[in-house]
């Protein structure tokens, strides 16, 4: 089994910056893509960006394109978000997620492991 652990969220003001990390467990961490999500109250879980096995490849969703950039450190078994000029829209439970394959995937169900979340809150 994979064990996915987020960390670095937190209380921001509009315009500021976080960076999460998720820490995977597993000897073939470097073999899958991995994912972020974001759960905001009353919303469904959407997706946020994900990056190849390799790091070669990323892809973003247009609410986070160009604010947001994801990156891995397989040496680390860790995947980052770097997340820039943070809006209040932006506030939400943030999922890292694993993909048994090698290129990026956008849906929830293309997701074999999942972190616990954590909560991200942007202040106006």
């Amino acid at each position: 089994q994979v064990q996915l652990v987020e960390s670095g969220g937190g209380l921001v003001q509009a315009g500021g910056s976080l960076r999460l990390s998720c820490a995977a467990s597993g000897r073939t961490f470097s073999r899958y893509a991995m994912g972020w999500f974001r759960q905001a109250p009353g919303k469904e879980r959407e997706f946020v960006t994900a990056i190849s096995w390799s790091g070669g490849s990323t892809y973003y969703a247009d609410s986070v394109k160009g604010r947001f950039t994801i990156s891995r450190d397989n040496a680390k078994n860790t995947v980052y978000l770097q997340m820039n000029s943070l809006k209040p829209e932006d506030t939400a439970v943030y999922y890292c997620a694993a993909k048994r394959a090698r290129d990026v995937g956008t849906r929830l169900y293309e997701y074999d492991y999942w972190g616990q979340g954590t909560q991200v809150t942007v202040s106006s």
